[in-house]
């Protein structure tokens, strides 16, 4: 039986979730592809000492498809607690060593995936070594790690560009293009999914493929961007950013989560998307809601001195299943 090709599109925890859970089924073709603006953390370091492309979020997609050792996996999401690397992720420092020894990331990417036993593809969005832009009533804000940390008034829609060239890679052009299906991951708006959707010839490439486009909605709204955003405005967005109505149907989460967790996030003034179900009357996407939120505990790393991870997270295994329910 042919396997049916699906096209992930993102970067960083969203995108790690989901890909860990669609790599299990065999019927499925997995093509990762993702942003490449990240400039924060251990890859904005790497970025800025030694010119090479950012590694984080492409190593989170490869130990996400990796179907290695558990000792393997941990290998590469390993970071050094102390010394001059501290904070920085095996994965990181490995794929920035062959990337300056063969002057090549598509050689990194694919000697990582070998190592890792990858059931898929990683494909960087663009090849270019992009700067990330936005454009506020204060002025243009450079760089991913700089976006993420402005905070713009509540429903702002902001312009975002790059500062140079920034043109999609043939082969994740060609990836789209032979797509069943392309998944737009959650992630932050501004910070992950627009630096991959914005890069020259993504919306093109979306708008003539074949494929049906599903965007899986974010569980959490960010206050410096996304306050009090409901699912409708998130679509309406993700099509600002590229092409109208080429998102054919959204996934939301109906679920909500425990009031201990909620009053966490509230500390942060982060609270769950809201569902305006009458936004969806007359919509040109199918919205689907479904109990999304994963109960399952979350391990964090110790040596993680550069991110917050989140807490609130999708059950991967049932966006899987609708993904998959989709496709058939």
């Amino acid at each position: 039986m042919a396997q049916s090709k699906v096209v992930v599109i993102g970067g960083g925890t969203g995108s790690y979730t989901l890909l860990q859970s669609l790599k299990f089924r065999k019927e499925l073709s997995i093509t990762a592809l993702v942003a490449m603006a990240d400039d924060g953390g251990s890859t904005g370091v790497l970025r800025d000492e030694l010119g090479v492309l950012p590694p984080g979020d492409i190593r989170q997609c490869l130990v996400a498809l990796s179907d290695a050792s558990q000792e393997l996996r941990d290998l590469f999401n390993f970071r050094f607690p102390t010394g001059s690397f501290e904070g920085h992720s095996f994965g990181n420092i490995f794929l920035s060593a062959v990337e300056t020894m063969t002057n090549n990331f598509e050689d990194a990417v694919r000697m990582a995936g070998d190592v890792l036993n990858i059931q898929g593809r990683v494909l960087p969005m663009t090849l270019d070594n992009c700067k990330l832009s936005m454009q506020t009533e204060a002025g243009v804000v450079h760089g991913q790690r700089a976006i993420e940390l402005t905070m713009l008034p509540p429903h702002t829609h902001p312009d975002i560009f790059f500062d140079g060239p920034a043109t999609i890679n043939t082969d994740a052009a060609k990836a789209i293009a032979e797509a069943d299906m392309v998944v737009i991951a959650p992630g932050n708006l501004y910070g992950s999914l627009a630096p991959a959707l914005t890069v020259d010839g993504v919306a093109g490439a979306l708008a003539a493929a074949k494929a049906q486009v599903i965007f899986v909605c974010n569980l959490v709204n960010k206050p410096n961007h996304t306050a009090d955003f409901d699912v409708n405005e998130y679509v309406a967005e993700l099509e600002r950013l590229t092409t109208p109505g080429i998102i054919d149907a959204v996934l939301y989460n109906i679920n909500v989560p425990d009031e201990e967790l909620l009053s966490k996030y509230a500390l942060e003034q982060e609270y769950p998307v809201t569902v305006m179900q009458a936004a969806f009357s007359g919509a040109s996407y199918q919205a689907i809601g479904g109990n999304y939120l994963s109960t399952a505990p979350i391990a964090r790393n110790q040596n993680d001195t550069f991110i917050r991870r989140s807490l609130i997270r999708h059950d991967a295994e049932a966006v899987a299943n609708t993904l998959v329910d989709l496709l058939a």
